[in-house]
């Protein structure tokens, strides 16, 4: 694993998936912030970069190898296997949580009025990430996959109704933007996924289920915003030259 000054935090974590881990550990963001590199991150968060070298080391010297290389997959794949891991997702956990934040708003609203800020910043995400995913689900991944299939094949390159790849992406980059910041508001109105003393089943369920969420979201980004989005730019590039 190399962790020079040059490599993105994102950069590291495309390589290296562990990685996150040990960024999460030290509330640094690698998705939505992963074009920060190592002495960047540290500056701006005033944290001890030979902690967070020797944590990265450790991963180094693991005796689990294990690792998924997302980076070799072709990008047709990768856009496969975001929709049909993460997008779903997404569409099967939302509902759940949207019933269980409205049911612990309603019994425990009065003592913890946090409940409603985070209901509201939920339903803002959710409603937000369905048309999110649909604009990739129906726009940008059928081109990445056209990209793919032409490369493959030797074939001309398709012209995109956008002008370029680099156009939606962009815009997407923006969204998952947006998401994160929303996410960060969760986490801290939640003293970090934290149920208080008097929560109930339903509450502790809701908060774990909140925190698996944007475990989820970290990775889906990540994928998109480290892997897929700079192959297909790059990808891009190539096709108009053959």
């Amino acid at each position: 694993m190399n962790t020079t000054k040059e490599k993105t935090i994102g950069e590291m974590v495309a390589d290296d998936y562990r990685t996150a881990g040990v960024f999460e550990s030290f509330g640094i963001d690698f998705c939505c912030k992963g074009n920060q590199t190592i002495d960047e991150v540290c500056e701006s968060k005033n944290i001890s970069k030979n902690l967070l070298h020797n944590d990265l080391e450790k991963i180094k010297i693991s005796e689990d190898n294990q690792v998924t290389d997302y980076k070799s997959w072709p990008l047709d794949l990768l856009t496969d296997y975001i929709e049909k891991k993460h997008h779903r997702y997404v569409e099967n956990k939302t509902p759940v949580l949207k019933q269980y934040l409205d049911k612990i708003c309603t019994v425990h609203g009065k003592n913890h009025p946090e409940l409603f800020q985070i209901n509201d910043l939920f339903n803002q995400s959710a409603g937000e990430l369905a048309a999110h995913m649909k604009k990739e689900e129906l726009i940008l991944f059928p081109f990445v996959r056209k990209m793919a299939i032409a490369k493959q094949e030797n074939q001309p390159s398709p012209q995109p109704p956008f002008g370029t790849v680099q156009s939606p992406i962009k815009t997407m980059m923006h969204e998952h933007d947006t998401e994160g910041e929303i996410f960060r508001s969760i986490k801290e109105l939640s003293n970090n996924y934290t149920p208080p003393i008097d929560a109930c089943n339903t509450y502790k369920v809701t908060f774990a289920l909140l925190k698996e969420f944007e475990e989820d979201l970290h990775l889906h980004i990540h994928l998109e915003n480290n892997i897929l989005f700079p192959k297909s730019i790059e990808m891009e590039k190539e096709v108009k030259k053959e």
